[in-house]
């Protein structure tokens, strides 16, 4: 066994098992939220992960960003063929092991791996113009300052440095294979790379591009380690979440509002009727992750952070501090100060465990001015491009603060005395159902 293939297998072996921790901790993370059963209805949830995950149904509503978004989805997706021939060939000390098996089909989806990779590099400068120099409006709030628009940037440049080492790797590969040398078997035409690349090799000796190739190869290798390393550490890892988070999405009509248990079966008390939730615990909003749903916990970490829920938020446009995307990425903060701080940890203690330690809670991250802007009107969960509802851990908040910390803004105390004493919002001196008897 060669040096090479002993460093390619412990490299990639320091990869995947540092991600897998990661990822593993992640799944951690998000079972620290209440249980919730989503089981139900799994034609329903098949077809939304189908439509808004796979087929991205929500991102042509705005088109330019929705096209430009395709190539580099498309793109991705295509270019693990490649990844896993170089993993076989890394492993096995083989070169451009598929093409034997394949033969002119393998030519073909080199072909449009690249035709795919020229259109995903035009979309990555167009979206770095739009985020450094045009500036668009949606990605200059203040919640994106500092590190999440280094993400963003950092990923578009990992792209452009994916599709150089793909160019380079096939361009010496079809130069040495025009100069018929032994170890470059012929796998037909790459178009794009004879067109950019090959032509300008022609002069360099057989050894040189052999090393072209091979920095071509590593190159592209070690952005994708580099990539899956820091994913879960970026918005990008909406890439594998959006699915799951689609399939478990909600399924309740917008706007419809979840009852409180212990609140209903009190109220049904008070009149006269039987309890609708035997043995339901009191549960009074949110407080802190633990009060959220692994769903809602799971959303935090779906979310792409392409502020399409903010932009659309009318509480957000008339200069607010609301920002829905704000709320989720506060959440996904959260739940890594609680991941950074509980190093050992089970699912069912978790939260004992970390009230002992720390005395934060969402409104530390979450102030009552952003929870109380808003006007509860669905514009952010419509425009999610993957099925988010930032409106649900908005309102647990705001429950909590009003049924526990006996907040809220003062202009809502009359509103409030009312519904306790009249039922109904308006301070009235006759009965509620006195207007039968007339």
């Amino acid at each position: 066994m060669s040096l090479q293939i002993i460093f390619f297998i412990l490299l990639s072996f320091a990869a995947f098992s540092y991600a897998g921790r990661r990822f593993y901790k992640i799944y951690r993370l998000i079972l620290l939220g209440k249980e919730e059963d989503l089981s139900d209805h799994a034609g329903k949830r098949w077809a939304n992960m189908l439509r808004f995950a796979l087929a991205q149904g929500k991102m042509f509503v705005r088109p330019v960003a929705g096209f430009f978004h395709l190539f580099i989805y498309l793109a991705f997706l295509f270019t693990q063929i490649e990844l896993i021939e170089i993993i076989v060939d890394g492993i096995t000390g083989s070169h451009r092991s598929f093409a034997p098996i394949l033969g002119g089909l393998y030519t073909f989806l080199i072909n449009f791996i690249e035709f795919l990779s020229c259109f995903a590099f035009f979309a990555t400068v167009v979206f770095l113009f739009r985020r450094n120099i045009v500036k668009v409006l949606r990605f200059q709030k203040p919640e994106l300052s500092g590190w999440p628009s280094l993400d963003a940037n950092l990923i578009l440049l990992g792209e452009i440095l994916l599709i150089t080492g793909i160019f380079l790797m096939n361009g010496a590969d079809q130069a040495l294979q025009m100069a018929n040398h032994p170890s470059y078997h012929h796998t037909g035409s790459f178009y794009l790379s004879r067109f950019f690349v090959s032509g300008s090799f022609s002069s360099f000796s057989a050894d040189w591009l052999m090393i072209i190739e091979r920095m071509g190869w590593w190159l592209h290798y070690m952005v994708i380690l580099g990539f899956i390393c820091y994913l879960s550490y970026s918005k990008h890892l909406h890439i594998f979440l959006a699915f799951p988070n689609s399939y478990f999405s909600s399924l309740e009509p917008r706007g419809k509002l979840t009852n409180m248990a212990a609140i209903e079966n009190e109220v049904r008390s008070m009149l006269g009727q039987e309890a609708r939730h035997s043995g339901a615990k009191e549960d009074f909003g949110v407080k802190d992750i633990f009060d959220l749903s692994w769903r809602n916990l799971l959303q935090a970490y779906s979310c792409t952070e392409c502020g399409r829920c903010t932009d659309v938020c009318p509480a957000n446009q008339t200069g607010k501090k609301l920002s829905p995307r704000k709320i989720m990425m506060d959440i996904r903060d959260r739940m890594e100060e609680v991941g950074q701080n509980i190093n050992e940890f089970q699912e069912r203690n978790a939260q004992a465990v970390f009230e002992s330690k720390d005395n934060k809670s969402l409104f530390d991250y979450i102030s009552k001015e952003e929870i109380y802007a808003c006007t509860s009107c669905n514009a952010c969960v419509e425009a999610c491009p993957i099925l988010i509802n930032p409106l649900e851990p908005i309102l647990q908040m705001r429950r909590y603060d009003i049924l526990v910390n006996s907040g809220g803004p003062s202009e809502w105390l009359p509103m409030f005395n009312s519904l306790e004493n009249n039922q109904a919002v308006w301070s009235i001196s006759e009965e509620r159902t006195a207007w039968i008897q007339s």
